[in-house]
C-alpha cells in the first residue's frame, strides 16, 4: 500500500491520540468524516494499523524492572527457530523479541516487578526455552526515551526518504 500525505496525517494523529473520534480526526487532517473513515478502514484492512492500545506507565502498574536479554541459541535451523519463537511468544513478561545480528541471536525486552521475579523467570522459563545455549541480561537503569510514534515525516510516497548526502 502506498501512503499519501493524508494517510500519513491520519497515522500521525492516531499515534498521538488513538481515542480521537472520526469527526475529530477528519477535522485534524482536513477531510470530511466519511472519506476519513474510509481511509482509516483501508489502513486497518491493509495491516498498516494493527490495533489501538493504551500506553501504560510500567512503574504505576508495578513493572518497575526492564531487562534486555540477549539469547544465543544452539542451532540455527527452521525447526529450532520456530520452536523458540513460539515458546517466547507465550511468555507474557517478554514484551518484545527481535532476531538480531551480533553476539546474540535474539534480543528480548522483559518487564517484571523486581529482581526476584526476574530470577524466577530466568531460571524457571527463559533458560528452558527451546534451543537456548546462553543468556546475557542487561538491566535498564533509566528509560531515556520510551517507545514513541513512528517517524512518518521521513516518508515520501509511502517509502522512507533519506537526507541527501553532502
Amino acid at each position: 500500500m502506498q501512503l499519501d500525505e493524508l494517510d500519513r496525517k491520519i497515522l500521525a494523529a492516531l499515534q498521538r491520540d488513538a481515542r480521537l473520534s472520526n469527526v475529530e480526526l477528519a477535522d485534524e487532517v482536513g477531510l470530511s468524516p466519511s472519506p476519513c473513515l474510509r481511509r482509516v478502514k483501508l489502513l486497518e484492512q491493509a495491516g498498516v494499523i494493527r490495533g489501538y492500545h493504551a500506553a501504560l506507565d510500567r512503574a504505576a502498574v508495578g513493572l518497575d524492572l526492564t531487562i534486555f536479554v540477549g539469547v544465543q541459541v544452539s542451532r540455527h535451523d527452521e525447526a529450532n527457530n520456530a520452536a523458540f519463537q513460539e515458546a517466547v511468544r507465550a511468555v507474557p513478561q517478554v514484551v518484545s523479541c527481535h532476531l538480531v545480528s551480533g553476539e546474540s541471536d535474539f534480543l528480548l525486552q522483559v518487564v517484571v516487578p523486581d529482581l526476584a521475579s526476574y530470577e524466577r523467570l530466568l531460571l524457571g522459563v527463559l533458560l528452558k526455552l527451546p534451543g537456548v545455549r546462553d543468556i546475557r541480561s542487561n538491566f535498564a537503569i533509566q528509560t531515556v526515551k520510551a517507545p514513541s510514534p513512528l517517524p512518518l515525516d521521513h516518508l515520501r510516497n509511502g517509502k522512507l526518504r533519506t537526507k541527501p548526502s553532502r
